[in-house]
């Protein structure tokens, strides 16, 4: 009888058909084909396989253990193999207790390693959450082992279980009966209460380092009389990030790309990688601020199949391999999983390009990265990161800057030129400090030209109610500021276009967004305020600007004339997007430097002649 058919093995499934063929033996992946069984298969993990022996050996077993790690490290395969070790018991001998040593298999390994042994439980908390589950394992603890010499339950991903379902653990997994033992398994320990890790003993599985890795892939390869070249080898170990399964995942899935073979390139196929050497070269066109080659070889490998964001993944790494090759040389050259091409140039990289500039990359690449993965055009989004990684690295640090400023300044070429017009050297560390120049000094002696000055608005502390003598417009402004009437001084700067001024007289024009009122309002203010009536009169003739719209005139004068000064074009030409937020102008700081006695303050009525004067 055919067990998968249900028909006798000589006789055709439907009458008239031929016989179906034997059925196959199942393929089974790599990760689970390469399993470990035992403590000595476990690889990268000897830390907890040494406690574990010696608490067996000196029979200071505790009652639970917590396994976590990342994804594919080996919790499941730990636990089970735990299990294997409480309960191993060879056949015809003595019961030894609970051992780490297995050279065979045992009476129960077998049915332990196939998930079907009654002494040991293995319940997955992800599909079983609830108190009712926990519940069962509560009931069913109280009654002893069938056969083994523990009952042990396995809890997988043990963070997913509900709170009750966590309270109701907790007086059982603090005082168990002696013939049960616990071992859990999570991906996130941070969401385990802690008042069940203060019942358990905590492993932490590493990720396994890379030498590690390539090693068990190597003899993976061996064993399956597959050709692996050790360039594609590094390539799935990287990919994998320490994880076992995802290595031999990505193994599997490199051996059906390559039909049988695995190499470099089907291996970077596969996973849309760019030849290392490439991203290498990619590197280099940017440092050197050669954007067309860039473009360029981004373009030809996005056109050979690489993703964008994993190419400027590969350059941020690139860039951590420079860095380290620059402060610990022997350690990153001693890793396995660089290529020669890596190896070679990345030391000579290291030896030309400093650390500041590194930092700086690194910094740009991580913050493209998650722009190109979310970016509609990722090859549009990643050329402007290289744009972005081209221009910032020549870019002088602000200490050298403000050095190759003063330099500027001592020799007399603010442009950053000899009077030939050959550039000037870069700045030295050992460069003396100069004055600071003051943007109001000018190669030649030549005063930068002033603004014109604000209008003042400067009225007496306390005004009298009598006699107060208001000479100009601005004093009337700066009268309403005085008297805290905000809203008749805002509307007098920004709607009021004065026509005449007079003591006691003003005739003004309103702007379109001047309120009607605004002349009764200003005439029976300044009754109030002087004690004397003042005549205000509409006019249609066109008068003179606002005041605001003077100030605003007067800052961009300033802005442009700061612009021009050729200290402030070297400060913008070498920082890209820098701007000027404000101007000001310290006249007093500037005369006490060069030795003049400052004038004295003008009073609070003649400011405007006071400053016209000076």
């Amino acid at each position: 009888m055919d067990d998968t058919l249900g028909t006798l093995i000589d006789e055709p499934g439907l009458p008239g058909m031929p016989a179906p063929p034997p059925a196959a033996t199942p393929y089974r992946v790599l990760a689970r084909r390469y399993r470990p069984q035992t403590f000595d298969d476990l690889i990268g993990q000897g830390a907890m396989v040494r406690t574990l022996a010696n608490a067996f050996q000196a029979n200071r077993i505790p009652q639970a253990w917590m396994l976590t790690g990342v994804r594919g490290v080996g919790k499941t395969t730990t636990a089970r193999i735990l299990a294997r070790g409480l309960n191993y018991l060879r056949k015809g001998q003595a019961d030894g207790g609970p051992t780490v040593e297995m050279p065979e298999l045992g009476l129960h390994c077998q049915a332990i390693m196939e998930s079907r042994h009654l002494d040991v439980l293995e319940m997955d908390a992800a599909s079983h959450t609830g108190i009712d589950d926990v519940r069962g394992i509560i009931d069913g603890i109280r009654y002893g082992p069938v056969s083994a010499r523990y009952k042990v339950y396995i809890v997988d991903e043990v963070h997913m279980l509900s709170e009750k379902a966590f309270n109701a653990f907790l007086k059982t997994l603090e005082e168990p009966p002696p013939h049960a033992k616990f071992v859990f398994a999570t991906t996130e320990i941070r969401k385990v209460p802690v008042t069940i890790l203060s019942r358990c003993q905590r492993f932490d599985l590493r990720r396994v380092e890379a030498d590690v890795l390539s090693a068990h892939l190597g003899k993976i390869c061996a064993a399956e009389s597959v050709q692996a070249e050790p360039e594609a080898i590094a390539a799935i170990v990287r990919a994998a990030e320490g994880s076992v399964r995802d290595a031999l995942s990505l193994l599997d899935q490199a051996i059906a790309h390559g039909a049988g073979a695995v190499n470099a390139a089907s291996v970077r196929d596969m996973l849309g990688l760019a030849d290392r050497g490439r991203v290498v070269d990619l590197f280099e066109a940017a440092m050197r601020g050669d954007i067309p080659a860039a473009f360029g070889e981004l373009r030809s490998q996005y056109e050979a199949g690489a993703d964008p964001g994993i190419v400027l993944s590969d350059l941020a790494g690139f860039t951590h391999l420079v860095t380290r090759l620059r402060l610990v040389p022997e350690a990153a050259a001693a890793d396995p999983s660089l290529s020669d091409v890596e190896r070679r140039r990345g030391a000579e990289f290291a030896q030309k390009l400093s650390v500041r500039a590194l930092s700086r990359a690194w910094q740009i690449l991580l913050k493209a990265i998650p722009e190109v993965q979310a970016a509609p055009r990722p090859l549009a989004a990643a050329e402007m990161a290289l744009v972005r990684l081209a221009y910032a690295a020549d870019l002088p640090t602000p200490d050298e800057a403000l050095r190759n400023l003063r330099s500027d300044a001592a020799s007399g070429s603010p442009t950053g030129a000899d009077g030939g017009g050959r550039p000037l050297p870069a700045p030295r560390a050992s460069l003396p400090d100069a004055p600071r120049p003051q943007l109001s000094a000018v190669p030649g002696g030549a005063a930068m030209p002033r603004p014109a000055p604000v209008p003042e608005t400067v009225v007496a502390a306390s005004p009298q109610p009598q006699g107060l003598r208001l000479s100009r417009f601005e004093d009337v402004v700066a009268l309403a500021d005085t008297r805290r009437d905000i809203s008749l001084k805002i509307a007098l700067e920004r709607d009021v276009h004065l026509v005449r001024f007079e003591e006691g007289r003003i005739e003004l024009r309103l702007s379109e967004s001047a309120k009607s009122s605004l002349p009764g309002d200003l005439s029976k203010a300044l009754q109030q305020w002087t004690g004397r009536s003042w005549l205000v009169t509409v006019s249609r003739e066109a008068g003179a600007p606002t005041l605001a719209q003077i100030a605003r005139e007067l800052e961009e004068n300033r802005h442009r004339d700061a612009a021009s000064h050729p200290l402030v074009r070297e400060v913008l030409t070498r920082f890209p997007g820098a701007q000027i937020v404000d101007v000001r102008e310290k006249a007093p700081e500037v005369a006490a430097e060069t030795g003049a006695v400052p004038p004295p303050p003008p009073d609070a009525v003649g400011a405007d002649e006071a400053d016209d004067e000076a």
